[in-house]
C-alpha cells in the first residue's frame, strides 16, 4: 500500500520495548524486575471493603490521600509531593513540563531505554553519555551546559549505586537545568538523594511503588521536589487529565506506604537472597558489578549470555536479555524467591555443562 498523505503529519517514534509477559503462569519469571511478595495486607483489606458503588464518581484529582501518605512517611509537605501512574508517567510529565530549552537533556548511553523514547516523542534534543570501563557515571560528562539531566541510581540495568555526594556535585554544577534522580531501586541497599530536595530547588527525585512495594499491577509512581518543581508539574497534567489515578489505587497505595515494618521486611528478604545470589553465581564464575537493586547484570562465565536467555527460556525461565553494544554480553537476573532462585541456579548449571 503506498504511504498516504495524512501519514506525513503522524509522529513517528521507535517504542519502548518492555519485558515480555508471558502468558502462560507456570514461569520462573525473573526478567522485570517485579516484586515476588505481595503487597503489604492492608492493600488486600482495602479491596475487600471498597463500596463499589464509589467506581461511578471520578477519582480525587489532587489524590489527597495518597499524596498526603507519601508526605508523611518521607517528612515533606504534600506540596512537594506528585503523584503518577507508575513512575513512567512521572518521568513522562517532568520531561514534558521541564525539558523545553532547546538544549540537549543528558542522560547516559547505558540506562533505562525509556528515555530516548520520551524525548524522541516529545522533540527533545538529547546526547548520551558514555559510562565508565567500570560501568559508573562520570560526573565531568554532565557539568557542561544542557536543557537537563537524568539517570537513575542505582542505573538500570546495571544495578551500580551512585554516591549521594557525586550526585550532589552533579545538582551543585546546574543550577540552570532541572536534575532528575530516577530511584526506582533504590530501597534495596541504596542512599536515597532525597534530603538534597531540601537544599536544591532544580532537584527532582523519582520513586516508584512497582518495585520495593510490590504494587506493580497498580501503577503508582511519586516524585519529591521543591514546592515550585511540583507546582509547575500539576499545571502540565491539569491541563493534560486530571483524573489519571483511580479511588482504588488511590487508598491502596496510601494503605501500603503506612506499613513500614511489612515493607522493610520484605525489602530485607530480598537483599538477602540477591546477596546469596551473588555469591552462588561467583563460584560458578559469572561476573558482575555489584548490585544494590532487586536484579543482578550478569555476564557468564563460558556460554553466551544470548545462549544461556534463551536455554532458560526453554526451561520456562525468563530473565532479560538486550543484543545491544556493550551490555549484549550479560543478563539481567531478577531477584525472585529463595525457591526460584534455586530452580535458576539448578537450570544454570545444566546449561553451562552441557
Amino acid at each position: 500500500m503506498s504511504n498516504s498523505k495524512w501519514e506525513d503529519g503522524v509522529r513517528k517514534v521507535v517504542p519502548y520495548v518492555p519485558g515480555e509477559q508471558p502468558k502462560d503462569t507456570n514461569i520462573i519469571k525473573l526478567n522485570t524486575n517485579e516484586n515476588p511478595y505481595p503487597p503489604a495486607p492492608e492493600v488486600r483489606d482495602i479491596l475487600d471493603s471498597f463500596d463499589e458503588s464509589r467506581m461511578r464518581l471520578y477519582p480525587a484529582p489532587d489524590a489527597a490521600v495518597l499524596t498526603e501518605a507519601i508526605a508523611e512517611r518521607y517528612g515533606v509537605s504534600p506540596e512537594q509531593v506528585f503523584v503518577g501512574v507508575g513512575s513512567d508517567d512521572v518521568i513522562s510529565m517532568a520531561f514534558l513540563t521541564f525539558f523545553n530549552s532547546g538544549k540537549p537533556v543528558f542522560f547516559p548511553d547505558i540506562t533505562y531505554s525509556f528515555y530516548d523514547v520520551w524525548a524522541d516523542v516529545y522533540r527533545i534534543p538529547y546526547e548520551t553519555k558514555p559510562l565508565r570501563d567500570d560501568l559508573t557515571i562520570d560526573p565531568e560528562d554532565y557539568k557542561k551546559p544542557n536543557g537537563g539531566i537524568i539517570f537513575p541510581n542505582p542505573n538500570a540495568p546495571t544495578g551500580i549505586l551512585e554516591s549521594v555526594d557525586m550526585i550532589e556535585d552533579i545538582v551543585k554544577a546546574n543550577p540552570d537545568s532541572v536534575v532528575m534522580i530516577d530511584e526506582a531501586y533504590i530501597d534495596f541497599g541504596g542512599e536515597s538523594c532525597l534530603p538534597l530536595t531540601e537544599k536544591y530547588e532544580n532537584l527532582l527525585v523519582i520513586q516508584t511503588f512497582s518495585k520495593s512495594r510490590s504494587m506493580a499491577g497498580m501503577r503508582i509512581g511519586f516524585a519529591i521536589g521543591s514546592k515550585k518543581l511540583i507546582k509547575y508539574m500539576n499545571d502540565v497534567k491539569f491541563s493534560i487529565n486530571s483524573y489519571t489515578m483511580n479511588t482504588v489505587t488511590q487508598l491502596c497505595g496510601a494503605a501500603a506506604v503506612k506499613n513500614e515494618k511489612y515493607f522493610r521486611e520484605s525489602v530485607d528478604r530480598i537483599i538477602a537472597t540477591r546477596e546469596n545470589t551473588k555469591k552462588i553465581l561467583a563460584d560458578m564464575g559469572f561476573t558482575f558489578p555489584d548490585s544494590k537493586s532487586n536484579f543482578i547484570f550478569a555476564k557468564p562465565p563460558c556460554k553466551s549470555a544470548e545462549y544461556l536467555f534463551n536455554e532458560l527460556k526453554k526451561r520456562k525461565i525468563f530473565v532479560r536479555w538486550w543484543d545491544k553494544p556493550v551490555i549484549r554480553d550479560y543478563m539481567r537476573i531478577t531477584i525472585g524467591t529463595d525457591a526460584e532462585m534455586d530452580e535458576f541456579i539448578k537450570a544454570v548449571r545444566e546449561v553451562i555443562a552441557e
